[in-house]
């Protein structure tokens, strides 16, 4: 497996995103060392709040919510998937599984040893972060989960069939205007540059390209029976799960209702949707998402 990093010079000076780095070494699969960043800010001693991005973001979408939380008393880490951000990337889009993924997420999760912990995830960050919780119960607390899912091979909205469709012809992957387009109120030249920064040339996307041929909506695909099997731990967690989906994403549009009908914790939660927000809500309504989750934790403590 040959592995990419992006060098640090990429991240230099990019707006609201001062945090210092933190890394982790964990085991690739394939004889050699990933290496795995992420944001870790506040108390120690404070239970965490992790948020897990999808594609094609990395934590630089937290940079506004974690400070929110720090100054609310928490402890808010956001780690870099493999392939995004900071982190190491593998160079073949054939590196890349969903299973991988997981594994590497779990091995980052137990070497971190994160408990009590309050997740926050949307897009590929719950389709992860959702198979973390069903592998390790016991360090999760609560659930926000925010446009996502767990998808198990039962099909796909017309919003995913056109972005899988253009995600797999257009030439040049363009991640910053992407991140943009899927915001209600734009991104600057500024931050698209600090979306683009992870991947200096189209040799550091192919996870990036990769990520969406991933999620398992058809019977065929990958992953569809792990994702059952997680479903059937989801189906018994009864901790506090909240949904807060946005109001103007055509990809995850709806899904928060499986959650409400088949999870335990989500019986009886104030469930919210989020006005004026699109698919990366957290550019859209970072203060907002920030409250909610204090809010959560101080109601449900």
């Amino acid at each position: 497996m040959k592995i990419l990093r992006t060098p640090d010079e990429r991240f230099t000076g990019l707006a609201d995103y001062a945090f210092a780095p933190h890394w982790m070494d964990i085991a690739s699969g394939a004889g050699s060392a990933l290496r795995i960043h992420s944001v870790d800010e506040g108390p120690r001693d404070a239970a965490p709040v992790l948020m897990m991005h999808g594609e094609p973001s990395w934590s630089y979408l937290y940079r506004h919510m974690v400070p929110a939380l720090v100054a609310k008393g928490h402890r808010a880490v956001a780690p870099d998937l493999a392939g995004f951000g900071k982190s190491d990337k593998p160079s073949e889009q054939a590196d890349y599984t969903y299973e991988r993924h997981v594994k590497w997420m779990s091995d980052w999760l137990t070497a971190t040893n994160l408990t009590g912990i309050t997740l926050f995830c949307q897009d590929w960050g719950g389709l992860i972060g959702l198979r973390l919780v069903a592998a390790f119960p016991e360090r999760f607390a609560r659930v926000v989960v925010a446009n996502t899912g767990l998808p198990v091979g039962t099909g796909r909205s017309e919003g995913f069939k056109q972005w899988l469709e253009f995600s797999q012809s257009v030439p040049e992957l363009p991640v910053g205007e992407i991140v943009s387009m899927g915001t209600v109120r734009g991104l600057s030249a500024a931050e698209k540059a600090a979306y683009d920064a992870p991947f200096p040339d189209e040799s550091y996307k192919a996870c990036a390209r990769k990520f969406p041929t991933l999620v398992p909506i058809t019977p065929e695909h990958a992953s569809v029976a792990e994702n059952k099997e997680a479903w059937k731990v989801l189906e018994r967690f009864d901790k506090p799960l909240l949904t807060a989906f946005s109001d103007s994403d055509p990809v995850s549009k709806g899904g928060e209702r499986i959650f409400h009908d088949r999870v335990p914790g989500a019986k009886g939660q104030a469930h919210v949707t989020i006005a004026g927000a699109g698919h990366f809500l957290q550019e859209d309504k970072p203060a907002e998402l920030a409250s909610l989750i204090d809010a959560l934790i101080r109601k449900t403590s």
